[in-house]
């Protein structure tokens, strides 16, 4: 590659030339893991989110040609449909999983390779695994080396790339192709932090469906010919001069890229909430069992928070008594009161009447946030630490360390199943006990699955659905 070729080329070559042979274990795993996990949290979504239904009702009503299908409603609709109503129950719940530096890779590149793979068909099990690594390991080199601000949603700012590059690959297309892809891609590189951080709106859970439709369509327009942008990335007006400030690191996105795998280290959610909040909420459940307080001696609450968490805080009034599902996950005080109250946290702790429960609601106008810089979010996720002041005066406080599902304290398959299980008995149409054994079966022994393996696992998990 000559030194002056935009590095969309680099990683162009890498999607279209590396094999399944290339991938560690680790990101054979993680690979894994990460179709199995979103799978359920979008069957979860079908059944949880009622915010996911505009977008379903807008594309049952648009029809088209049934070449992909719609996970938990078992409708078949064009590809790029499909990929849009998945995406969008791939992050619903906020239960899909992330990277250790944050950011959500899987939830546009799944569902993005589903669509393709049931589109091209004869698709097999080691062509899977090999694209969702591609996909996540393009977003983790994009995610961790470029100028981040807190100012553009890194899941769809990069996330387009990777989604699109993994769906590329899985369709089987060469290195110029794919190219193109990634440039004409970039027409769905948008989304600020504002839809994270603001109140009220569906966009934040539904972020991952718009991502994932527009990589589906550039792959299939690259694939006719049309062509991209040559300097996609680093070209005067490119991607990281635009978007951050000129500030990357091309040397680190492309060192052992191809033979040196990150993607391993992926994380998967005990709890359906924003990740940054993990921290707290396992602060504030391990402090009710190691302490066993009772809740009426709870007097003050305060979450010591950086400069991410913070957000999750303000204004302080309104994320105490959030006022929808989406705005609940991203309500530090909410999200801490039901943790203390519940002393676990689950899918169904989210509902319309669980967010007017009063026990959590009275511990919610208790918690108060300290501003601390010692949690700022500098690389990885930072921890918490959750404090809470009893009747009499007694302080109790834990730091959020060793949070489950994170690199040092990894979810097994036996906990990634578990998650599934409960996830898909939540879906519309809910799946039994002994199909999703199955469909957990089929993903553990993925590379070992021919070209049937998406219409078995997805006869699996129907729930009855023909």
């Amino acid at each position: 590659m000559a030194p002056t070729a935009d590095i969309s080329h680099d990683f162009a070559s890498f999607a279209a030339n590396t094999r399944y042979e290339d991938l560690p274990e680790a990101a054979v795993e993680a690979a894994k893991k990460s179709l199995l996990d979103t799978l359920g949290v979008m069957l979860a979504a079908s059944g949880m989110e009622p915010a996911v239904r505009p977008i379903l009702e807008t594309v049952l009503e648009n029809g088209g040609q049934e070449q992909a299908t719609i996970i938990g409603f078992g409708k078949r609709v064009p590809s790029s449909q499909a990929a849009f109503v998945n995406g969008a129950l791939a992050h619903g719940l906020d239960f899909d999983s992330q990277t250790p530096w944050g950011a959500h890779p899987d939830s546009s590149v799944v569902p993005t390779v589903l669509a393709l793979a049931e589109k091209r068909g004869g698709v097999s099990g080691k062509e899977l695994i090999r694209a969702i690594a591609i996909g996540q390991e393009l977003f983790i080199r994009l995610r961790c080396n470029v100028g981040w601000h807190m100012d553009w949603n890194l899941s769809t700012a990069v996330g387009c790339f990777s989604a699109t590059a993994a769906g590329a690959a899985v369709m089987g297309l060469d290195t110029p192709t794919i190219a193109r892809a990634l440039g004409i891609a970039s027409m769905q590189s948008a989304g600020t932090m504002e839809q994270i951080f603001g109140i009220g709106s569906d966009l934040r859970g539904m972020y991952a469906g718009f991502t994932s439709q527009g990589c589906v369509n550039a792959v299939l327009l690259a694939a006719k010919g049309m062509t991209g942008i040559d300097g996609l990335f680093e070209g005067e007006a490119g991607l990281f001069k635009v978007y951050f400030k000129g500030e990357y690191n091309r040397e680190a996105m492309l060192k052992d890229l191809g033979s040196e795998f990150l993607c391993g280290g992926m994380t998967y959610k005990y709890w359906p909430a924003v990740g940054n909040a993990h921290t707290y909420i396992h602060a504030a459940i391990e402090l009710m069992r190691e302490n066993n307080v009772a809740l009426e001696d709870v007097e003050k609450i305060r979450v010591y928070c950086g400069d991410f968490a913070i957000r999750m805080c303000v204004p302080l009034e309104k994320r105490q008594v959030p006022g929808t599902l989406v705005d609940a996950k991203f309500s530090l005080p909410f999200l801490v009161a039901l943790a203390l109250t519940k002393r676990q946290m689950n899918i169904s702790d989210f509902t319309q009447a669980a967010l007017r429960e009063s026990a959590v609601l009275m511990l919610a106008r208790k918690v108060t946030p300290v501003l601390d810089p010692a949690f700022n979010w500098n690389g990885r996720l930072p921890d918490g630490k959750v404090e809470i002041t009893l009747t009499g005066g007694r302080t109790i406080s834990r730091l959020g360390s060793h949070v489950p599902g994170t690199p040092d304290n990894p979810m097994t398959w036996d906990q990634i199943g578990w998650k599934f299980k409960d996830c898909a008995s939540a879906a519309i149409h809910p799946v039994d006990a002994n199909s999703a054994s199955r469909a957990i079966d089929l993903v553990q022994k993925l590379e070992a699955q021919d070209s049937s393996v998406i219409s078995a696992l997805f006869s699996t998990v129907s729930g009855g659905v023909a």
